[in-house]
């Protein structure tokens, strides 16, 4: 299957926002300290009893046609993929926005804030094309890593980061106390500039 990935204006997000996010949730990610636990967890996969579908947009201002209400967007990435044509996913990447403190204040690090593929095309390689965008754009800008934020319910997602080369580097258990049975889990890959 042949990926095109292009660069798109902001001003796309409506049709970005058209390619679904949900995913079912059959396992969970439990999450330990390894050792002396600084920085150093071990991921245990738990199968539910009952599975669910998580639909992170269905969370009440959370979806694309909310960024730009939130945030200032201007200094964002937003990748379409395409396959024979038709948008079949998408990558949004965040950097130098005031106000977001997944961006820990620096001008070194960009986050991969959304990443999303079509049902029907879910581990055919369209994420790990968007992936590399986000990669590549983050460099051109300058940045010494790429951050990525996802949940212990989403297993898939955080297996594809560690193919990607990212690092569990954060693991923070009261970070949506809205949802108390998920854990945060930061990511991060160190971008090797020059390459």
């Amino acid at each position: 299957m042949s990926v095109e990935i292009t660069e798109e204006d902001i001003t796309t997000l409506g049709e970005y926002a058209r390619i679904p996010i949900a995913f079912e949730v059959s396992r969970i990610l439990e999450v330990t300290a390894h050792g002396n636990g600084l920085g150093t967890f071990v991921l245990s996969e738990l199968d539910l009893n009952v599975p669910y579908i998580k639909d992170y947009d269905a969370i009440e201002g959370e979806g694309p046609a909310h960024w730009a209400d939130r945030f200032d967007v201007s200094n964002w990435g937003l990748f379409a993929a395409r396959v024979e044509g038709k948008r079949v996913g998408g990558a949004a990447v965040a950097f130098k926005t005031p106000g977001l403190d997944m961006l820990e204040g620096r001008a070194d690090l960009a986050v991969l804030w959304d990443i999303r593929v079509a049902p029907e095309v879910r581990g055919r390689g369209v994420g790990s094309s968007l992936f590399c965008a986000a990669e590549m754009w983050a460099k051109a800008r300058g940045c010494q890593q790429l951050k990525i934020e996802t949940q212990n319910i989403n297993v898939r997602a955080c297996k594809f980061y560690a193919r990607q080369g990212c690092v569990l580097g954060a693991v923070n258990r009261l970070a949506y106390p809205e949802f108390p049975n998920e854990v945060q889990l930061l990511w991060y890959k160190r971008l090797s500039q020059g390459e």
